[in-house]
């Protein structure tokens, strides 16, 4: 990952990343700012791709907030006890998810990747993900 850190005390940070970073989600992220790449004390950014046909895998976050912003793509979030409600989003749809809810993102394309910007009030990358069984709650 390259940062630009010239001086710190500024509180300036450019951050591009240059890997994907493997998720509990299954999915791959790429890390922009988190605790490790620009000190951040209380946010994270990433961008998300789900591939052609994708999904990720049923699960919450714990004790924290998730904004996403679609920047390409459709997908469906099922969401709530058992997975039981749906809704899409398109490029340009701002989706939040609040904390302790499990979801699991479909991609509806089968020929191309949905892209994603996710923004959450928790500083580090391997944030606090919970794997999810929709049976639980059937």
């Amino acid at each position: 990952m390259s940062n630009d850190t010239r001086d710190a005390r500024a509180r300036v940070v450019k951050v591009r990343p240059e890997h994907e970073m493997a998720t509990m989600q299954r999915l791959p992220y790429f890390v922009g700012i988190s605790a490790s790449t620009a000190g951040t004390t209380g946010l994270s950014m990433y961008m998300v791709v789900v591939p052609p046909g994708g999904h990720a895998e049923p699960h919450y976050h714990a004790d924290y907030e998730t904004a996403i912003y679609q920047l390409e793509g459709r997908i469906e979030t099922r969401y709530g006890p058992g997975l039981r409600e749906s809704i899409i989003t398109e490029a340009g749809d701002f989706l939040f998810i609040a904390p302790g809810v499990p979801h699991q993102p479909f991609n509806l394309d089968a020929t191309h990747a949905a892209r994603a910007i996710v923004a959450r009030n928790h500083a580090d990358e391997h944030e606090r993900v919970v794997p999810y069984d929709p049976s639980e709650d059937d």
